[in-house]
């Protein structure tokens, strides 16, 4: 039987990639579940799985250096929050890996191809040249490291809710209002215990604008904004019925781009 060892310092995450591993690969044993690099090394010692799946960004070791001590003892396939330009650095060589969140899709890609490999008794692709290479480019690819998800409990459900779907942030007390758009595309709201100030120096500045001293909205949820005559303005969304308000400070950012007569 096909042995396996998933390493990711998220519990959520780890649940998710073991759930759909499981949905694609019935036969599969995992056997170990790690929560940062140096527990994946020691666990990989003591249950000597054929496949590792490592998060590069762990406590202690990362994946990268995890799957160095690891080394051709197993296949190993890389979960990343790396962005599209990062990711190229994988596409150049012949190692595996899963963007977060983890598709059924893409993971249904990489299973077949362990598969292949394993049948064939093909050896593990993960050389130390390879590793220190992969190292060295996502080094020089990755850039400031935005946050990609956001934990939000909901109900009793703890929820994973990609950055990209939220359309706002807004200070709620001792809480931040987190207003997103669900699997169907419908508002809803949850709050976080994270102080908007927080929040903000991990979000994205190409995508996020700080718009009030208690609100940062995705301006690319943003329908338009009306000025108001106190040089304030009230923001409005695609598909909400809410508005925001805009701080006399920061109605510039949607002033109209100026043509250039030159």
């Amino acid at each position: 039987m096909t042995t396996a060892l998933i390493a990711d310092d998220e519990p959520l995450l780890r649940d998710v990639i073991e759930h759909l591993l499981l949905q694609l690969w019935p036969e599969l044993d995992i056997v170990a579940r790690a929560r940062n690099g140096r527990e994946a090394v020691d666990l990989f010692e003591a249950t000597h799985p054929d496949i590792c799946f490592l998060d590069i960004r762990m406590p202690g070791l990362s994946g990268l250096e995890a799957a160095q001590i690891i080394g051709r003892r197993a296949h190993i396939v890389f979960v990343t929050a790396y962005d599209e330009y990062a990711v190229k650095a994988f596409d150049a060589g012949v190692l595996d890996y899963l963007v977060k969140p983890v598709s059924s899709a893409r993971l249904a890609e990489t299973v077949q191809r362990l598969k292949d490999r394993i049948a064939s008794h093909a050896p593990a692709v993960n050389s130390d040249d390879m590793l220190t290479a992969l190292m060295q480019k996502l080094k020089e690819a990755e850039g400031p490291a935005y946050m990609r998800w956001l934990k939000v409990q909901v109900g009793t459900k703890l929820r994973m809710i990609a950055v990209e779907d939220i359309d706002y942030f807004r200070s709620d007390a001792k809480y931040t209002l987190v207003a997103w758009r669900n699997e169907t595309g419908q508002p809803a709201e949850a709050l976080v215990r994270t102080a908007l100030k927080d929040l903000a120096l991990e979000l994205d500045p190409n995508q996020f604008a700080q718009v009030h001293r208690s609100v940062a909205v995705n301006l690319a949820a943003v329908s338009h904004m009306i000025r108001r005559e106190n040089e304030t303005g009230t923001l409005h969304l695609k598909g909400r019925a809410e508005t925001l308000p805009v701080s006399r400070a920061h109605v510039g950012l949607f002033r109209p781009a100026q043509k250039n007569d030159r």
